[in-house]
């Protein structure tokens, strides 16, 4: 097992800020309730595209991309009402039941909190704040300050350099499979929140494995 990490990085959209209260948005606009799901996928589908070739854009940039193909896909003649009210919605978001609990737990404890995200550094910023958990996080990083998205290998090695301390000393905690596969390539420990969907099996497994935010933290607290 791993030892226990000096610094935790945590994933910031759905791991930490759920999209679920987004759902309603796509419901009123005609789309199946799985629309957001289809929309997400199609947006991480696009930014890991341009990763793959070595090029960026924000992602909520291609978040925004994504809505003409959902509408096409299933029928409908595209609108901005949904794109306006999701872009809406996103800003006032409630973190996960347990974050606030989670984040506190390793804070006590003298664990440095890092936030990276494909989000960008503004929006996550201020929901953080919203949601009384900035205070107990030292820096917000968000991939548009390296020009690749998660999860390129630059991004971890990003995190390393910008917290001081060694890959085997660094935790990420997520609910994308794909986002702990590409830190477990970079050498950190990785925690798993398995809020529905079992870990991919084709993916490195994680180190730890837990269903909520607070049993992650407890978890993390446990390394040796």
């Amino acid at each position: 097992m791993p030892a226990r990490p000096l610094v935790v990085a945590f994933d910031i959209i759905e791991t930490t800020i759920p999209l679920e209260p987004l759902r309603a948005c796509f419901i009123e606009a005609g789309l199946p309730a799985t629309g957001l799901e289809h929309w997400f996928s199609i947006g991480l589908r696009d930014a890991f595209a341009l990763g793959a070739a070595g090029e960026y854009k924000p992602f909520m940039t291609v978040l925004q991309s994504a809505f003409a193909e959902l509408f096409a896909v299933h029928g409908l003649e595209p609108t901005d009402d949904l794109a306006r009210s999701v872009e809406a919605r996103m800003k006032v978001l409630p973190a996960r039941p347990g974050a606030l609990e989670a984040f506190r737990t390793l804070h006590e404890r003298g664990i440095r909190i890092f936030a990276l995200t494909n989000g960008s550094h503004a929006s996550t910023t201020k929901i953080l704040d919203d949601n009384g958990l900035l205070g107990m996080v030292e820096q917000v990083i968000s991939t548009d300050e390296i020009g690749l998205p998660k999860p390129q290998p630059q991004v971890y090695r990003y995190l390393l350099e910008k917290a001081g301390q060694p890959a085997a000393q660094t935790a990420l905690v997520a609910t994308h499979g794909w986002d702990l596969h590409g830190a477990a390539a970079v050498g950190l420990t990785t925690a798993f929140v398995r809020y529905r969907q079992p870990f991919p099996e084709a993916l490195r497994s994680p180190d730890l494995e837990a269903p909520s935010l607070p049993r992650i933290a407890r978890q993390l607290l446990d390394l040796a």
